[in-house]
């Protein structure tokens, strides 16, 4: 097999920071996979190198075009996939469910036949990471530990599709010995978080406020909710360990882990805390009916023995830090020109 590692999802936040882990931290070569009319912003850093073939590449295909897949693994042949690519925004999924299902079941469905079909064909056998989210814990009682073995409780749409993207990973794995693992990440932000997901919405807000293009106003969902944050960019540390891991026989076929971080905070809290790193000091903070969700999940704390007693691996980034990355990041994107929608 070739030294390349398969990045499905590369345009997104946690897809565009694992290519560049791999391409400062390694010698892997980085096939990205997008659909054509994608929007390249968190890739833009990267345009010289991809454009001079230097260990960085794009292969345009989606996963709801069984063909165009098929024809990615046979052309590529990664040693390592990292399926990263979803329809990923919970609160979306409400108003588009079945297009989240498709996307996010079918298409890892899809994905997996490919490999296994390929491997049929010609023994090809790499390792799959299959992203799978916290959010298939649901709405888990307050004081509750998220382990690996708690059950499923699905909390909207998209959930519901992570939970069966994860079985299908742990399936394709127990029955036809595919190399997969699956990944349970809870909240993640920092540079480059979209503005859909709380904090990086606030964050927006307040860049957009400082620079005069929104009044003195924040507009919020629900704040009952208490989770952990954790930085992407750690993340992504933990996601290719578990690659080498696995590689190396030491996780068994379809096994699976919570990545989580330490620092846990109720979302008032993250809300006082960008407020506080703001020049601004006449912010308001509203309950936006539109933002809200019909069903949350409301708290969730995690257990993260399992994942590092597979590699060596603990949040090294603050959630403080985090934070102030994100929201210099929105700053940086606003001074450039690019005013972003308010929502």
């Amino acid at each position: 097999m070739s030294n390349k590692i398969l990045i499905t999802g590369i345009t997104g936040q946690v897809g565009s920071q694992l290519a560049d882990y791999i391409l400062e931290n390694t010698q892997y070569d980085v096939v990205g996979m997008m659909r054509w009319q994608e929007p390249m912003d968190n890739l833009y850093h990267l345009t010289e190198r991809i454009n001079d073939k230097d260990r960085i590449s794009l292969y345009y295909a989606d996963l709801n075009d069984y063909a165009s897949i098929t024809r990615m693994i046979k052309d590529v042949r990664p040693e390592f996939i990292s399926h990263l690519a979803a329809q990923s925004y919970p609160k979306t999924s409400f108003n588009s469910p079945i297009e989240t299902l498709q996307t996010n079941i079918v298409g890892t469905a899809t994905l997996l036949e490919a490999i296994r079909q390929q491997k049929e064909e010609d023994g090809y056998d790499p390792v799959v990471h299959v992203c799978s989210s916290s959010e298939v814990y649901g709405r888990a009682k307050p004081g509750t530990r998220l382990a690996e073995e708690t059950p499923f409780h699905g909390a909207s749409p998209y959930s519901i599709s992570k939970i069966g993207t994860d079985y299908l990973g742990r399936f394709y794995g127990e029955a036809y010995a595919i190399r997969t693992f699956m990944t349970r990440m809870g909240t993640h932000s920092g540079p480059r978080r979209s503005d859909v997901f709380f904090e990086s919405t606030v964050a927006k807000q307040i860049a957009l406020i400082e620079a005069g293009y929104q009044e003195p106003v924040v507009r919020v969902g629900n704040l009952s909710s208490t989770r952990t944050f954790q930085d992407a960019r750690d993340a992504v540390r933990a996601y290719f360990l578990l690659l080498k891991a696995s590689e190396e026989g030491k996780i068994k076929c379809g096994d699976y882990f919570n990545i989580a971080g330490e620092e846990a905070f109720k979302l008032p809290e993250v809300i006082d805390i960008l407020l506080g790193m703001s020049t601004r000091k006449d912010i308001r903070v509203v309950t936006d009916e539109e933002r809200l969700r019909p069903i949350d999940a409301d708290y969730q704390m995690f257990d993260n023995t399992k994942i590092r007693s597979a590699i060596n691996w603990k949040p090294e980034i603050t959630a403080r830090k985090m934070f102030q990355d994100l929201l210099s990041h929105w700053r940086e994107e606003i001074a450039k020109g690019k005013i972003p929608l308010n929502r």
